[in-house]
């Protein structure tokens, strides 16, 4: 079974950064799309970003319009990590985010227990 761990989330200022880590121990993640989601309260769950697999030469990436320029999605096949960088920060990111198996820009599978990012100053 697929199991994943997020970490790396926090409080953080409007224009601040954090990066969030995902990390399994049982599997090796370069052989699948991995992506982020986010959930907020009372809103609907939100695909942010999601990374090719390790054979699909062209490395592509998605991202939701809401975080284009701001946040990068990359993956270190050695750490058998994803990351999610997220720069410039706003309060309208301020969300619990899930790292998952990625079968389209809001299709996910296999989340993990979410990381918590809040936004405030």
């Amino acid at each position: 079974q697929v199991q994943l761990v997020e970490s790396g989330g926090g409080l953080v200022q409007p224009g601040g950064s954090l990066r969030l880590s995902c990390a399994a121990s049982e599997f090796a993640l370069d052989y699948y799309a991995i992506g982020w989601f986010r959930q907020a309260p009372g809103k609907e769950r939100e695909g942010v970003s999601c990374i090719s697999n390790s054979d699909n030469s062209d490395g592509s990436t998605y991202y939701a319009d809401s975080v284009k320029g701001r946040f990068t999605i990359s993956r270190d096949n050695a750490k058998n990590t994803v990351y999610l960088q997220m720069n410039s920060l706003k309060p309208e990111d301020t969300a619990v985010y899930y790292c998952a198996l990625c079968f389209g820009h809001n299709d996910f599978g296999s989340w993990g227990q979410g990381t918590q990012v809040t936004v405030s100053s």
